[in-house]
């Protein structure tokens, strides 16, 4: 059939416009690079705003945009921590820091290294074994084992699986599986990596230029071992230069990917598992490129290069030889791949290469080839790029408000005096970020900067109102400056602080402004302090990210609102019982992602509603404040992704009461238990209420 005329274009620009269908273009390409790299850049600035001394990096098709929404990729986020300096020369030592000596003898396999530990006092070697996690090999050097990060990684992370060097949060509904890994960094390019910089391939890819870029990159190592010595081996990581690869390929390569992807997942893993993994395809396309003229990877001969793409795993599996792209040595299909399952493997793929794109036709993720159809047939099918755009945008500003709330917690138990000077660090650090720096790191510190300010400003008017004094223009300064962090949560902390000094009007005033630029169709929630099945984002939310970046933060999304204790005094005294809502048994039952349990926590369109109910109460407009709960009541009702549904069920319980309506209030207490049944302040409000009805009585 390849020999039709016309049909390889023909199926080639079919499949490009699919692909284009469903996210794989360059503008979202981009888009997805540029939210993953923020992301990277909030966690990494947020670790130095603690003063540790470590960087987080993204890797993986999410980062590289080489993913749809169908194939689910997983996150990889790599930690690296910068107080160890991993060597391959001497005169790399760094007097007072933990310094190790990369190994790489005929003892050790290729693409891996032994790690020496080394004095930090003078450059040289250690001489004592001070626990388990070292060792004293046969010649007396003292050498670390990989098993300390594993050690690190399964405390911090409860509930992981261990995958080689990662370990990974899985099986949470509605979210992608998380491989979470531990790194060393070593500043000079791995030794074994050298040939790789000065061959030249037919394709002339990677660039000179490129390679030049990378040599600088460096390396990491990674807590995974070879079969051969699974407990003293680290793994040599060059997880930077292949980001850097993949950011150089063009459309037609990527398409190419996520092709061969979509091929292994639909009918090599079903069968075989992970024999085939994503890293692998990843390699072998790095291959194909290098060993390909340039001007095959055009949109019109995708078929042609997918042929390619797949003819060279077909070979390494049948030679049973994939080596890494930079360390050759390295052969990432060795025992990968049993002597039942090779000729079978083997006859998929030729088969999938035999069919001349037929196959596709029979891949499902994303609708694939009922999309393949549709084009062949003239036929339109729908785009995804908004809802893509959508989530982003959502993970960007989700990211950005747990980042938040990991430092928040940090001072929860904080006094004034103890808080004020550390948001302040917090403050002066992010500024002086934006000040010195560009790009991603300058447009990540105003971002997150803001809502630190409103904080401040907020447990400012806290103090005073403690002291019977009021609201100081400092707090009233600090909260301006982070008004706009998004549509509603800084606002409603302006309106809670006027709402806690009893003054109405203002408060009112505050609420009219957040309700006015609320747009119900658009606004979208956004929680991320505890597991939440997500259902889909508002079409005009995901229209309006399909048309802009992290600037559409502040329009359209609405943060939960968050109080430390400290703040207490900007709370009202409904809202006030979240901060005591568990007992000493309860706090058994938390897990490590709760920390936020110690604060006052409320999402923002619940509690707009909730403080229009309390304000028209107070200004006796009764026509209003029964319009404010029946909006309170059809948003728990209504609202998918409202996170925090049980606080939210616990403010409208003590509106009833209010209302006098205590059967009713008792239902609300009891759904919020449903939602929630530990840590729930629901149990405080049943005991006050039944109390009350008894004593009534």
């Amino acid at each position: 059939m390849f020999q039709q005329p016309g049909y390889i274009e023909n199926v080639s620009l079919r499949l490009s416009e699919v692909l284009a269908d469903i996210g794989v273009d360059e503008r979202i390409v981009l888009k997805r690079r540029r939210a993953w790299l923020m992301i990277e850049t909030m966690y990494t600035i947020s670790h130095q705003l603690l003063d540790e001394n470590s960087s987080v990096y993204c890797f993986g098709s999410q980062c590289e945009g080489s993913t749809t929404l169908g194939l689910k990729s997983d996150l990889d986020q790599l930690l690296c921590h910068n107080n160890v300096n991993v060597i391959q020369d001497w005169a790399d030592w760094e007097p007072g820091v933990c310094n190790f000596l990369m190994i790489q003898d005929e003892t050790v396999s290729p693409g891996y290294c032994l790690l020496q530990c080394l004095r930090d006092d003078a450059p040289l070697p250690y001489n004592v074994v001070p626990d388990p996690h070292h060792f004293r090999d046969r010649t007396g050097r003292i050498l670390l084992k990989n098993t300390i990060m594993s050690a690190v990684a399964a405390k911090c992370l409860k509930g992981g699986v261990r995958h080689g060097p990662a370990y990974a949060q899985q099986g949470q509904p509605g979210f992608n599986d998380i491989d979470n890994v531990g790194a060393f960094p070593c500043k000079s390019w791995p030794l074994q990596g050298r040939q790789w910089l000065d061959q030249q391939d037919v394709g002339q890819w990677p660039s000179d230029h490129m390679k030049r870029y990378c040599s600088n990159t460096g390396c990491f190592v990674v807590a995974v071992g070879s079969k051969e010595n699974e407990e003293l081996e680290w793994r040599i990581s060059t997880s930077l230069v292949e980001r850097c690869l993949m950011f150089n390929l063009n459309i037609t390569q990527i398409r190419c990917y996520v092709l061969m992807k979509m091929i292994l997942k639909t009918f090599i893993k079903p069968h075989f598992g992970d024999t085939i993994s994503s890293f692998m395809c990843k390699t072998v396309l790095f291959h194909c490129i290098a060993n390909t003229h340039s001007y095959v990877w055009r949109e019109n001969n995708l078929l042609v290069c997918l042929s390619l793409g797949l003819f060279v795993p077909y070979n390494s599996i049948l030679n049973e030889n994939c080596p890494h792209f930079i360390i050759p040595g390295n052969n990432l299909m060795s025992g990968h791949i049993s002597q039942e399952s090779k000729p079978y493997i083997l006859e998929i793929l030729l088969d999938v290469i035999n069919s001349e794109g037929r196959a596709l036709l029979e891949i499902k993720y994303d609708d694939f080839g009922a999309r393949i159809q549709l084009k062949l047939n003239n036929l339109l099918s729908f785009k995804t790029s908004d809802i893509i755009s959508g989530q982003l945008l959502h993970a960007t500003a989700g990211r950005s408000s747990t980042v938040i709330t990991g430092c928040l917690t940090l001072i929860t138990n904080s006094n004034y005096e103890g808080a004020i000077p550390i948001l302040l660090k917090y403050i002066f650090k992010l500024i002086i970020t934006s000040k010195q720096c560009q790009g991603l790191d300058k447009t990540v510190s105003n971002l997150l900067v803001q809502q630190f300010c409103t904080t401040l400003g907020s447990i400012l008017t806290s103090l005073n109102i403690q002291q019977y004094n009021p609201i100081p223009a400092e707090a009233l300064t600090w909260i301006s400056l982070g008004l706009n962090t998004d549509v509603a949560s800084s606002k409603l902390k302006l309106a809670s602080m006027f709402y806690c000094i009893g003054d109405a009007q203002r408060t009112e005033i505050v609420l009219r402004d957040i309700e006015a630029n609320y747009d119900l169709n658009i606004v979208e929630p956004v929680c991320l302090c505890h597991e939440l099945v997500r259902n889909h984002s508002r079409r005009g939310f995901n229209a309006i990210c399909d048309n802009h970046n992290e600037e559409a933060i502040q329009y359209i999304t609405a943060f939960c609102v968050k109080f430390l204790p400290c703040e207490i005094n900007c709370v009202p005294h409904e809202l006030r019982y979240e901060i005591f809502r568990s007992t000493q048994e309860d706090i058994a039952f938390r897990g490590e992602d709760d920390k936020w349990m110690e604060l006052a926590v409320v999402e923002s369109l619940p509690y707009l509603y909730f403080l229009q109910y309390k304000t028209y109460s107070c200004l006796e407009r009764q026509e209003e404040k029964q319009r404010a709960l029946c909006n309170l009541v059809r948003t728990i009702d209504q609202e998918q992704n409202l996170g925090h549904r049980e606080t939210a069920l616990n403010l409208l319980g003590q509106c009833m009461e209010q209302e006098d309506r205590a059967v009713d209030a008792l239902h609300c207490y009891l759904l919020s238990l449903n939602v929630r049944e530990r840590n729930n302040a629901a149990k405080i409000h049943i005991c006050r209420l039944l109390s009350n009805m008894i004593s009534n009585q």
